[in-house]
């Protein structure tokens, strides 16, 4: 269940007595300059976990003691469906989103909806995870790649190996038209020149199936009930070090990623406020709590998560966000021709 907000509210107002005054004006001061009010407050809009989410605000409230962030989560699409409606109602709106995909980030920048910010954190990243006039930024790397279980007869490295023969009907992959990191992993795949819309028709002549979300495929994978399955990383490498019977692999031709991009909205009531907590969760201290919450941080230079191989080793293939964002609609379409809605 999602938490819709986490608010700091100012305690209940009831009438006083002026003796009751004298008393609270005598604390106030004797603990002014222990404890701080925070002078401005940021409204946060993210699809990040609830845990995630909180974790990250309290280490930038840490790090900013002047600013309360206010904060919204929910999934990516239900969030950008309650942004529109706000912001064609007129109310209030966030100062910055933190969410899961450039593509959606890209049809927000389309829109007008966004304001450029030339992060000075920006050299530590590799050009290719952030906008490059500074509309968002990339985060953490999600990669796709491929899972099995420890009891499949086979062990496949490459994206290739999942159209062999001998694996027909025992690969499982999650569904673009439900998850957002398996709709930017067939926008990656299908602009690949050594893979393309050739290899997705393979994989539904082998009679692949598409299901769902991450979870469901991983669980399938664990449980045996398929051997093979295409997965964001984090959910089996988290599971393999808790004793689960997976192994997952980063294959040749290089993943897909989500990179759970920032950025600031175009009206953003608190500026200054919205660039600094950009700033934070690109600078060093902001991507070694990426690192600790078990993702890989974007960042150059920030080591991997137990169980991940060093940043630099994994190959993340090219996505050209703004081309997926207009081909979206006839991707989709071409995808429940073959594998079904």
């Amino acid at each position: 269940m999602s938490v819709p907000f986490r608010l700091r509210l100012p305690p209940s107002f009831r009438p006083v007595t002026v003796g009751l005054l004298a008393v609270l004006a005598t604390s106030l001061a004797l603990t002014a300059g222990t404890t701080q009010a925070a002078d401005t407050t940021l409204t946060l809009y993210t699809s990040q976990p609830n845990g995630d989410a909180q974790q990250t605000v309290d280490a930038f409230e840490a790090a900013n003691p002047d600013i309360d962030v206010e904060w919204v989560r929910d999934g990516t699409t239900r969030l950008m469906a309650r942004l529109h409606s706000e912001l064609e109602a007129g109310v209030s709106r966030p100062d910055v989103l933190l969410i899961a995909d450039g593509v959606t980030l890209q049809s927000l920048m389309a829109d007008d909806l966004l304001q450029a910010y030339q992060s000075p954190e920006r050299d530590a990243f590799d050009a290719q995870l952030y906008q490059a006039d500074g509309y968002y930024y990339g985060t953490k790397l999600i990669t796709t790649g491929i899972v099995y279980n420890n009891r499949a007869a086979s062990a496949p490295q490459s994206w290739q190996d999942l159209t062999d023969p001998a694996l027909k009907g025992q690969v499982t992959m999650p569904s673009p038209l439900y998850s957002g990191a398996a709709l930017i992993h067939l926008a990656t795949l299908t602009d690949n020149a050594a893979l393309g819309w050739d290899y997705i028709e393979d994989l539904a002549a082998n009679d692949v199936e598409a299901q769902g979300g991450n979870g469901g495929v991983f669980k399938a994978v664990a449980s045996g009930t398929k051997p093979y399955g295409v997965v964001v990383d984090f959910l089996p490498i988290r599971e393999a070090a808790k004793g689960s019977p997976v192994t997952f692999v980063f294959p040749e031709e290089g993943s897909s990623a989500v990179t759970e991009p920032v950025a600031i909205m175009k009206d953003a009531d608190n500026l200054e406020a919205a660039r600094r907590f950009v700033d934070f969760v690109l600078s060093e201290s902001g991507q070694r709590l990426v690192s600790e919450m078990g993702y890989l941080p974007a960042r150059n230079g920030i080591e991997a998560p137990a169980g991940f191989p060093a940043r630099e080793d994994i190959t993340v293939m090219a996505l050209d966000a703004e081309q997926a964002l207009a081909d979206e609609g006839d991707a989709k379409a071409r995808f429940t021709d073959l594998f079904g809605g």
